[in-house]
């Protein structure tokens, strides 16, 4: 009878270096079996009850700061919710934040937050994976509308005001910058920050001095193509695997005994990702025009991002940075030294789950599937719609999102105005509604493999890229 590699995992850090290579072998002959076992009982259904419902993360604030927090806003933002009832103030800060009400909840929760039964907001994974597209919420959309940066800044003002416990995101958002620009975050460095201070088996490490980082924003991407992939993020470095999603747990309150614990919640969690499929376009589609898009893209198109439909296959190719030309800065400010040290941590099996790739030395070209849905476009969200990917001749410097509900169904993507530069006069959290391309890592450039085609060539292939 084999021992639990979970228990075994269980067991103090110095005892289980001891005891790895045993683990090991164990996990090695009684794979088979696990991995039916792990197949058999994920419930994608729990995972999402627990993206809802368990909060893994320290509270940010509670249902008194948040029903405060009209009073940070700028003028005449202010006045106006102080006039509305609280229904209606509610909707603005939803709006403000890009939070997306749950269905039929008479608690008004967000998707993006749990709430407790105490009115304690803890951020989910949510907050940055589930979106809305024309006004609807799509499961496994990037929430292309999440503020992190405005709604942060506005909760500690009020609990200045109210005298409340500021958190470590409350403070280390005075130095670290969330995301300089709504729907995008900060996100690789707060991996890069949180796992700096593990070791390999997720002990904290507090002493140590900050790591070296370069900050930049990123596009969360659709969780519905996970299933093509066998790795993870846009330069694919990482195997896929559960554990993969937790290295966001890193606070300093979870040890690594709540990783292990939480470990189970996690398959459920993958299941739910894992089940989630592409969105179809909702509005007409011209099927001539995108037949012959079709016949365009499998010649242009596909060796790099696969064909679609019940033959289709998926070729996971990462394309050169000198090649793709795309933004560079996400793909150096993960360093060579940053990939390694997530090969032989806990979070990567010890490096069971795979090799990682130290240096990819471009960005994958992602599968397609539901394209239509998942704009602004680019692994920075630099690009508005898709005739924009199409014509790279035509990208905007600087744009705004018009709407949250709006949909730019000609152009396929966000509905946009276009300006010559930010407003000087415009508050932070207005500037934050401004793309601004010649910002450091924001580069819309690249991906020039469009220009190749005629007009009609890039119209049919816009048409056909609907029906992924």
């Amino acid at each position: 009878m084999f021992l639990p590699v979970a228990k075994i995992q269980q067991l103090n850090s110095s005892a289980f270096r001891m005891l790895r290579p045993l683990a090991l072998a164990l996990a090695y002959l009684a794979s088979s079996h696990l991995v039916a076992f792990a197949t058999e009982t994920a419930d994608p259904d729990r995972g999402l009850d627990l993206l809802l419902n368990k909060p893994y993360i320290p509270v940010a604030f509670d249902q008194e700061t948040f029903d405060d927090v009209w009073r940070s806003w700028e003028e005449p933002l202010r006045s106006q919710a102080r006039d509305a009832n609280a229904d209606e103030r509610r909707r603005m800060a939803f709006e403000r934040y890009g939070l997306i009400e749950r269905e039929n909840d008479p608690q008004h929760r967000p998707v993006q937050y749990v709430v407790d039964k105490a009115g304690d907001w803890s951020m989910n994974c949510l907050a940055c994976h589930q979106g809305s597209v024309a006004g609807k919420l799509v499961p496994g959309v990037g929430n292309s509308q999440f503020a992190l940066e405005t709604l942060t800044h506005d909760i500690r003002n009020a609990k200045l005001r109210l005298g409340k416990r500021m958190t470590d995101l409350d403070i280390g958002s005075m130095v670290m910058p969330l995301g300089t620009t709504v729907g995008t975050t900060n996100a690789v460095m707060f991996g890069v920050a949180l796992m700096h201070y593990r070791d390999n088996d997720m002990n904290l490490l507090s002493k140590r001095l900050p790591p070296p980082m370069t900050h930049h924003d990123h596009d969360a991407p659709p969780w519905w193509n996970v299933t093509r992939k066998q790795r993870l993020y846009s330069d694919n470095f990482a195997p896929r695997g559960h554990r993969g999603l937790m290295q966001f747990l890193a606070s300093k309150e979870n040890g690594p005994e709540k990783f292990r614990q939480w470990e189970d919640d996690f398959r459920h969690i993958e299941a739910y990702i894992e089940s989630l499929e592409s969105p179809a376009y909702p509005f007409e589609i011209d099927r001539a025009l995108a037949q012959q898009g079709r016949v365009v893209f499998e010649q242009s198109c596909a060796e790099c991002h696969g064909t679609y439909g019940a033959d289709g296959g998926y070729p996971e190719r990462i394309v050169p940075i000198d090649v793709v030309g795309t933004d560079p800065v996400r793909l150096s400010a993960l360093t060579p030294k940053h990939r390694l040290s997530y090969q032989t941590n806990w979070i990567n099996e010890y490096g069971e789950r795979g090799d990682v790739i130290a240096d990819p030395g471009g960005y994958l070209a992602p599968p397609l599937n539901g394209i239509w849905a998942s704009a602004p476009y680019f692994h920075n969200g630099s690009v508005p719609t898709l005739w924009h990917v199409l014509h790279p001749e035509e990208r905007p410097a600087v744009w705004m999102r018009e709407s949250n509900d709006g949909y730019d169904k000609r152009r396929v993507g966000v509905p946009i105005q276009i300006t010559d530069a930010v407003p000087a006069a415009v508050n932070a959290a207005s500037r934050r509604r401004y793309f601004d391309t010649r910002k450091f890592g924001k580069s819309a450039a690249g991906h020039d493999f469009p220009a190749a085609l005629s007009g009609s060539e890039r119209a049919a292939v816009l048409e056909y890229l609907k029906t992924l």
